[in-house]
């Protein structure tokens, strides 16, 4: 059995921040200090510095010349903006996976679908709905099951980058969504296709389902001046 590496202080600073702005514990534009965060998580300050360094590079935090680290603002033109790219990269891969994709792919696949269903996607606490993180998990997970044979590194870093900034925009407008939508339906009609290796009609699928989250996403940020702050 292959062992897993040890974290060393940087990669348990990086996990952390990374899930606390995806999440939004660390809500958009908000500071990152240095200090508090070595204090808080007990590392050293150049643990934090190499953490957010790695931040930085995926676009997950901002590095401001004299005046440290912060999480990205959001914007309607920057979720656009990412929404179409990421439509670009996730046609790649699910063509790539859905052509080298083999029965152990297929089992993957249906394994982590079935576990999404049976997920519930948001809870309720204080009178507000908010994403269940259990779900969100298996989320990731399906939809990281059906690029997984894609085998493409390249790709599949591109992928993973612009899926978690896409995440904090989802996350952020669950608890002000107004727009109902059968989420369920459509993960299931994207995984019939898959499975039935139908690149043409899955990219179709996912296109729909990346663009209709998108809607809904703008639909809260034009509504709810707040989402930022």
């Amino acid at each position: 059995m292959t062992m897993r590496p040890a974290l060393t202080q940087a990669d348990s600073v990086y996990e952390r921040l990374k899930t606390d702005i995806l999440s939004c514990r660390l809500r958009p534009g908000a500071k990152i200090r240095i200090n508090e965060v070595a204090r808080e998580l007990e590392v050293s300050l150049g643990a934090v510095r190499e953490a957010l360094s790695r931040l930085a590079a995926e676009d997950m935090a901002v590095a401001t010349a004299q005046k440290g680290f912060s999480v990205p603002d959001v914007s309607i033109e920057d979720l656009l903006d990412l929404t179409e790219t990421r439509i670009k990269i996730e046609d790649l891969c699910i063509r790539a996976s859905i052509k080298n994709g083999d029965i152990e792919w297929e089992t993957g696949l249906v394994a982590a679908f079935h576990r999404l269903q049976r997920l519930p996607e948001t809870e309720t606490a204080n009178d507000k709905r908010i994403l269940s993180e259990r779900w969100a998990a298996a989320h990731q997970q399906f939809h990281e099951a059906i690029v997984a044979a894609c085998n493409s590194p390249s790709l599949m870093k591109i992928r993973a980058v612009l899926y978690a900034q896409t995440e904090r925009y989802r996350r952020l407008s669950v608890p002000m969504r107004t727009i109902d939508r059968d989420v369920a339906a459509e993960h299931k009609a994207i995984f019939d296709a898959v499975i039935a290796r139908d690149a043409n009609l899955a990219v179709t699928l996912m296109d729909k389902h990346l663009r209709l989250t998108t809607e809904i996403l703008v639909d809260s940020l034009s509504n709810n001046a707040a989402i930022a702050t």
